[in-house]
C-alpha cells in the first residue's frame, strides 16, 4: 500500500505545529510541508503532487476556502477551523471532512483514515461500471460492488450512508461497506424509506431513534448531522407516525 502526501496550512504557528506532530504519528501519511498561509500553500500545490490538504479556513489574504476554489483539480481538503458556521459552505465545496479546533489526535486520525480509504478506492475504481445492482421492487435486498467483489445487503440492515466524494460508505449494525458509486447516484436507487438529511448523509427512516435540532440519533449508537432545510422535510415525513397529545 502506498503512502499519501499531505500539506498543512495554518497561520497559527502553535496550532500548525500541533497538527504536524499528530499527523506524523499516522501511518501512510507523508507531510510535504507545513505552510503559514494560503499563498505559500498555493505555490506548492501548483508545483507538487499533493493528495490531502489539512487547512485552516480563516487566514489573511487567501482563506482555506479561497485556496480550494483556486485549484482546478484540487486534492482532498480537510478543513480545520474554530468557526462552525463554515461547515455548510465547506461541504458545498466537497471538502471531505470538517474539524473544529482544537484538533485532537483522535479526530485527525478519523479524518485521515477516511481520506486514505477514499484514495485507496479511487485508485482501484472503474467508474464506468455499474457498481450498484438494485433488486426488483418486491425484493428486500440489493448488491453493491466493493473492492473484493459484489456484496448483498438487505435494505433494512442499512442504517445510514455517508458520501466520500465519488464513493459512498454504507453503515450497518455489523460494520461498514464502501461502494464505488457516489451518493447522488445511489440515492436514485434506494426505496422511499431512505431520506437525504444532509449534503453528505442519507438515513434509513426505520432506523431513527431520536431527531434533535442539529443531529439524528440512529439505532446501534450511530449519530449523523442534519441540515436545517432537510430537517423540515424529514419532520414532514415522520409527522404521521407521531402520537398526538390531543384526543377526541
Amino acid at each position: 500500500m502506498r503512502n499519501y502526501t499531505c500539506l498543512i496550512v495554518d497561520d497559527n504557528e502553535i496550532e500548525r505545529d500541533a497538527i504536524e506532530m499528530f499527523l506524523r504519528k499516522i501511518n501512510r501519511l507523508e507531510i510535504k510541508a507545513a505552510c503559514e498561509n494560503g499563498i505559500e500553500a498555493s505555490d506548492i500545490l501548483i508545483n507538487e503532487q499533493i493528495d490531502i490538504v489539512f487547512s485552516d479556513i480563516d487566514m489573511p489574504e487567501l482563506s482555506g476556502m479561497g485556496l480550494l476554489k483556486s485549484i482546478k483539480n484540487p486534492p482532498i481538503f480537510i478543513f480545520i477551523t474554530s468557526f462552525t458556521e463554515y461547515a455548510a459552505e465547506s461541504f458545498n465545496l466537497d471538502a471531505l471532512d470538517f474539524i473544529v479546533k482544537p484538533a485532537t489526535f483522535e479526530r485527525l486520525l478519523k479524518a485521515s483514515t477516511k481520506a486514505i480509504e477514499y484514495l485507496d478506492l479511487k485508485r482501484q475504481a472503474d467508474l464506468n461500471q455499474n457498481n450498484v445492482i438494485p433488486s426488483s421492487d418486491s425484493d428486500h435486498y440489493f448488491f453493491i460492488k466493493e473492492t473484493k467483489g459484489f456484496t448483498r445487503l438487505n435494505y433494512e440492515d442499512v442504517i445510514y450512508i455517508e458520501s466520500m466524494g465519488d464513493f459512498s460508505r454504507l453503515f450497518t449494525a455489523e460494520g461498514k461497506h464502501i461502494t464505488l458509486v457516489n451518493l447522488k447516484n445511489l440515492e436514485k436507487q434506494l426505496p422511499q424509506n431512505f431520506a437525504r438529511v444532509h449534503k453528505q448523509y442519507i438515513i434509513n427512516l426505520n432506523q431513527i431513534a431520536t431527531v434533535a435540532n442539529n443531529e439524528i440519533m440512529l439505532n446501534h449508537n450511530y449519530n449523523v448531522p442534519i441540515s436545517l432545510a432537510n430537517r423540515q422535510e424529514l419532520m414532514e415525513k415522520i409527522t404521521n407516525k407521531t402520537i398526538s397529545r390531543h384526543t377526541k
